[in-house]
């Protein structure tokens, strides 16, 4: 799950996050896990087709959340209500629209397992509160946790 989760692709029998080749050991090491378990998971996913297809086309992906501040923005995290149901992130971003707020990045978070998505917001500036209050009211939104 960890390789999934932080884009760790495989090609020719490695793992790799980028183009940035990691050891059998250091995967082993973020996963809690013997380095053989890594080395057996990268041969089961060379040796099955379906496996190869999704973990060949993975791709580690920058997220600012957690540097916001430090390049003068906000960040905000939606729980919302029911991760499956259509138009959160649509009416979400209306009201940071109509209010005049610049998105620099919208993420959903693991999107492996719905039950647990969020949607991370990162957006240029502070956010009003009247904005705030705006997005805990939009459909579908259980609560904003601000970063």
């Amino acid at each position: 799950m960890l390789m999934l989760r932080q884009g760790i692709s495989v090609k020719d029998g490695n793992a790799y996050c980028g183009d940035i080749k990691q050891s059998d050991a250091a995967v082993a090491r973020a996963a809690k896990v013997d380095r053989r378990v890594v080395r057996s998971t990268i041969e089961r996913i060379e040796n099955t087709p379906e496996l190869l297809a999704l973990y060949s086309k993975l791709k580690s992906m920058l997220l600012l959340s957690e540097a916001s501040p430090e390049i003068g923005c906000s960040s905000i995290e939606v729980v919302p209500t029911d991760a499956t149901m259509p138009g959160i992130m649509a009416g979400i971003m209306d009201v940071l629209y109509r209010a005049g707020i610049n998105v620099r990045q919208a993420v959903v978070s693991d999107p492996v397992d719905d039950k647990d998505s969020h949607l991370i917001i990162v957006t240029d500036g502070t956010l009003p509160g009247s904005v705030l209050s705006a997005v805990r009211s939009c459909r579908g939104v259980a609560s904003v946790i601000i970063k």
